[in-house]
């Protein structure tokens, strides 16, 4: 497991996206290489706050990617169940998920498994906790009978088979999340403590969420960016390989 530690947001943003650079230019994608996370229930693909959208506005249209290869999980297909086995299938046919990124909630859910998720869940629909209904009201006017309150997402198991995981944490109010997942034991209550099994999991942070961890842990993973750092020096891009 990897702990790195940046400054600010900004500066972990930048890291972060440094990284993924260099994993794709590695992985060498094709037309068969893809994939994303899940989608709220109850919001068309054209809602402003849906997932579709947010993915779409902040990231796609920025890149050279066909749509087609763009899997986003449907929230309103008409069988759930069905959407949720079809997409491990694809996941299953497209050789599995060379990076999975994502982030935390401050009770430590990763993706829309809740605290109690099982560790071995695979990709389902998801009753949402009233603490993550409330973080996403913002969203919505702060109305919160606009907020979905159930959602479609990858398991714990799915995000596990994973050949690696970064989990991005910002911010003092995950600073005990971050805690739970580095310097306690493994617990369905904080499901980001999963990783702490997973054979290639790198957490990214900046200073503000690493307050509730020990000063010796702090010191021990900044002790390493030297070679966290190589991990982002440039490489060729793929027209030049």
């Amino acid at each position: 497991m990897r702990l790195v530690i940046l400054d600010d947001y900004d500066l972990a943003s930048e890291w972060a996206a440094k990284y993924i650079r260099n994993r794709i230019l590695q992985f060498k994608p094709s037309a068969e290489r893809y994939f994303t996370l899940g989608l709220p229930t109850g919001l068309p693909r054209a809602h402003p706050e849906s997932y579709h959208s947010y993915m779409w506005n902040n990231f796609f249209k920025h890149i050279d990617i066909d749509p087609a290869n763009a899997h986003i999980l449907d929230g309103n297909a008409e069988d759930l169940e069905a959407e949720c086995q079809a997409y491990e299938q694809k996941i299953t046919e497209a050789g599995g998920i060379e990076l999975f990124v994502g982030g935390i909630g401050p009770d430590g859910h990763i993706a829309f498994n809740e605290p109690g998720s099982s560790l071995v869940s695979r990709t389902r629909v998801k009753t949402l906790a009233k603490d993550t209904i409330v973080a996403n009201a913002r969203f919505f006017g702060n109305d919160l009978s606009k907020v979905p309150n159930m959602a479609l997402t990858v398991g714990v198991g799915t995000v596990m088979n994973a050949k690696e995981v970064m989990i991005l944490i910002t911010g003092a109010h995950k600073a005990f999340a971050l805690y739970k997942a580095i310097e306690e034991g493994v617990n369905h209550m904080w499901t980001v403590s999963a990783f702490q099994q997973h054979p290639r999991t790198i957490f990214v942070c900046n200073e503000d969420a690493t307050l509730e961890l020990r000063v010796k842990t702090v010191k021990y993973f900044k002790g390493l960016m030297h070679v966290h750092n190589r991990l982002v020096d440039p490489v060729l891009s793929i027209k030049d390989q």
